[in-house]
């Protein structure tokens, strides 16, 4: 059999094929995921549009009409001779069009709009589809069309219907960002052909999705000066570093008891936080109110976060500014520890690509099998402007960004 037959073919969408692995591959069936109005049809027609360069494209739509599917393809540029339209609910209807068609790419939005008479159960229900993807995932193995199906979520994140629907598919996405937010990521859950641990980045605007491959500067405040409850880190998303702010805010309590008010970060990691810098650093907030946010929207529940919340926190409380030059990785213990966490060295890497010029990290961050240390060149052996500093705990580290403000 020829191997060139099935390898994958670029979407033209950067963003996405670094996450399906360099594109979609022929036969493959795709499920994408996600909330309500994140996006979800406008990556996938954008993605059409660019697909038709490679052959026919039929997109399904069950949840919208044609002229509404078609205003928002003129809206965002998405328009092609190649790219066939139509309104189905039908899944014998669906079967005529690709029948009639024949496309390179088949996109059906969404997979719960679907029915099939000849199936029990209502529309959209476990049963209907079910059947309706496991007819599909057959379609598409039979003709070798690469077949992308929309699933809706619950409201804890999972794809909705039966667990049965992702093993059907060889590819499993997840769209998501903050609906009052401009950031969308797609993500990887499952892929047979590619990678798990990348992710894609979006803006969302008005003429639709624009990619970001370099979305770092995204999650960072404008500021001249540094303020008294920041303090920046750098996560992991997947294989990507991403520089992101952490601000907080420290005031008397209003009401008993006192309030945690958390955005885009883990509500019960900050908390944990805040009872470790009580106990372990000696700070007097047990009868503050204490907030925390991320800035653009970002969510960050990696705990390399930790170190970057309990500085924020405590700047917050003291009055006193981090340095807006440094940034600050590290889990915390509950017995005030900082523990080290993986791809240290990357994460610097793109710090000091930021502009930034100082960091804490845990004691023995760069240490390596059989390496000496302190290591001479934590960057691909290139020469750094970025001083490390070690903290063994969250009090020394407090002593050590708050004294250089």
């Amino acid at each position: 059999m020829d191997a060139a037959a099935a390898r994958a073919r670029p979407t033209g969408l950067s963003e996405l094929d670094r996450v399906l692995g360099g594109g979609l591959v022929p036969g493959a069936v795709v499920l994408l995921a996600g909330e309500p109005g994140v996006g979800k049809s406008t990556l996938l027609l954008e993605a059409s549009a660019l697909a038709t360069a490679g052959g026919r494209v039929l997109y399904v739509t069950g949840e919208e009409s044609a002229a509404q599917v078609r205003l928002r393809a003129d809206r965002i540029g998405a328009v092609s001779n190649s790219l066939y339209l139509a309104a189905e609910t039908d899944f014998a209807a669906v079967l005529g069009h690709v029948q009639a068609v024949d496309p390179a790419l088949l996109i059906v939005d969404s997979v719960q709009a679907i029915s099939a008479a000849d199936v029990d159960g209502v529309p959209g229900g476990v049963t209907q589809v079910r059947e309706i993807t496991a007819a599909l995932t057959a379609l598409a193995k039979q003709r070798t069309l690469t077949t992308v199906l929309v699933g809706h979520v619950t409201k804890d994140g999972s794809v909705a219907g039966p667990r049965t629907l992702e093993h059907l598919v060889d590819v499993v996405l997840h769209f998501e960002g903050d609906a009052r937010g401009q950031l969308r990521m797609v993500r990887a859950l499952k892929n047979r052909f590619g990678p798990t641990d990348e992710i894609g980045c979006f803006e969302l605007g008005e003429r639709g999705l624009a990619e970001l491959p370099d979305p770092s500067g995204l999650f960072l405040s404008q500021r001249a000066e540094p303020e008294p409850g920041t303090c920046v880190t750098v996560t992991m998303e997947g294989r990507r570093p991403l520089v992101a702010e952490v601000q907080t805010l420290v005031c008397p309590v209003s009401t008993e008891p006192p309030r945690r008010v958390v955005s885009g970060l883990d509500y019960a990691r900050v908390g944990m936080m805040v009872a470790v810098l009580q106990r372990r650093a000696r700070l007097d907030i047990g009868k503050h109110d204490v907030f925390a946010a991320t800035v653009g929207g970002v969510r960050l529940t990696e705990p390399s976060v930790d170190l970057a919340i309990g500085l924020a926190v405590a700047s917050a409380r003291a009055e006193v500014a981090v340095p807006a030059d440094l940034v600050a990785i590290g889990e915390i213990g509950l017995a005030g520890e900082i523990r080290r966490v993986a791809g240290i060295p990357r994460r610097l890497a793109e710090a000091e690509r930021m502009g930034f010029r100082r960091a804490v990290v845990p004691v023995g961050w760069g240490l390596q099998p059989g390496q000496a240390y302190p290591a001479e060149s934590w960057a691909a052996g290139n020469a750094t402007q970025l001083t490390v500093t070690e903290a063994a705990d969250v009090r020394s580290a407090i002593a050590i960004a708050l004294s250089r403000a």
